[in-house]
């Protein structure tokens, strides 16, 4: 199948042609198709199956042909998405695209002053990429109106829900026309996230390229047993095969990603932290130095990290074992991107052990363990983990990083 297959008209085809893109990955090839017919769509995908061109190419199209609209651009096409990251990131991909199509895009989000976002509001947008809080901020100031939106997007819809945005969610859901196509994105679809869908889709089709909560095939997936005090050991003697050529650290807390990149800047391995308490141009300079290999280690948390998009990221280290069992899925989604190979290392403490099976359980299979290392567990007297286990319904509005 190609894109031309799918009656993409020549101004985006050029786009696509000269970013790569020979064929459309399955999310793409089912989706593109349903979108372009004005269906609402729920679509349930893994990060990294090509899902944001699988409807920001549609959308595109759909705004190109509808004449209508005047000079003075309004709003028409709105996605919604937890970070500030994965807000520029899907920017870029509209601006990517389009870039033959005369349509016009920008990104609102929290964190960084908002006179550079309203100046761009003034003068008009036809697609606005925004997370909620600085959504829903400016919408009160007035700078925004969605009484023009046809066509919605929520997406990373399982991580809003984990970030405490619901409530937000629903909101801007009540503030949207009566008449618009909605398109519904999730990496997985608890219960709770198909309850969500209800309200915001119409006799929507369903496109799952994988199985829910399914983990890349091409992702090796290894676990290291150790003692909590060894992990900084276990990570500075992994870090010295030079094959890890860059590696995207998992933890849990900003205090620990801080700890971790500290520590292996005594020990002379470049790093940096991304996390919530850190300015979004600090942001910015470590996930580009990343992506340049400037900088071989980024420490991140979790709700950080979601939108880092790195071509050829083979290493993901869970430095702490997450405790929501749908997280270790997007994590290790951030290698084995496009086909590419990538290796998913976990390192577990004795308190961790009941976070790993319940992965396990969700996933649906068991992590190889490697058994023969220098630093193996000895301390097993954690009956039960030290945090307790969150699900979908605890959401916390400190979570908001």
């Amino acid at each position: 199948m190609t894109f031309e297959s799918l009656d993409i008209i020549e101004s985006i085809i050029k786009s696509l042609k000269e970013e790569g893109y020979e064929k459309p990955t399955p999310i793409q090839s089912e989706a593109i198709p349903i979108i372009l017919d004005g269906k609402d769509l729920i679509g349930c995908a893994q990060t990294g199956t090509g899902k944001t061109a699988a409807f920001a190419v549609p959308i595109l199209q759909l705004l190109g042909k509808d004449k209508s609209f005047s000079s003075r651009k309004k709003i028409r096409s709105l996605i919604v998405t937890p970070t500030r990251e994965l807000a520029i990131q899907i920017e870029e991909s509209f601006k990517t695209y389009g870039r033959y199509t005369g349509l016009t895009c920008t990104v609102v989000f929290g964190g960084v002053n908002q006179n550079p976002q309203t100046a761009i509001l003034r003068n008009g947008v036809d697609i606005l990429v925004a997370t909620p809080g600085r959504l829903l901020d400016l919408m009160t100031q007035g700078f925004i109106s969605l009484s023009q939106i046809s066509i919605f997007v929520l997406d990373e819809a399982d991580r809003m829900l984990d970030m405490g945005f619901i409530h937000d969610v629903k909101r801007i859901i009540a503030a949207l026309p009566h008449k618009r196509q909605s398109l519904f994105f999730s990496a997985t679809m608890p219960p709770e996230i198909i309850k969500l869908a209800g309200t915001i889709v119409t006799k929507p089709v369903r496109v799952e390229v994988t199985p829910s909560a399914s983990t890349v095939d091409l992702v090796d997936q290894i676990v290291y047993f150790v003692d909590k005090e060894n992990k900084n050991a276990l990570l500075t003697d992994l870090l010295a095969d030079e094959k890890i050529k860059t590696a995207l650290v998992f933890t849990r807390t900003k205090y620990g990603a801080d700890k971790v990149v500290k520590m292996l800047r005594k020990k002379g391995i470049s790093s940096e932290a991304i996390h919530g308490d850190k300015a979004q141009n600090a942001r910015q300079r470590a996930l580009s130095g990343f992506k340049a290999q400037t900088t071989r280690v980024l420490v991140a948390t979790d709700i950080a990290a979601r939108g880092i998009d790195v071509d050829e990221l083979e290493y993901v280290i869970n430095y702490e074992i997450p405790n929501i069992s749908e997280t270790y899925v997007h994590r290790i989604g951030r290698t084995g991107r496009a086909g590419a190979n990538g290796t998913a290392i976990s390192f577990c403490a004795a308190d961790e052990i009941d976070y790993l099976k319940d992965i396990e359980k969700l996933i649906s299979k068991k992590i190889q363990i490697i058994k023969n290392h220098q630093y193996p567990m000895t301390d097993l007297s954690a009956a039960k983990p030290v945090q307790g286990k969150r699900n979908h319904n605890q959401q916390k509005k400190g979570n908001r990083r």
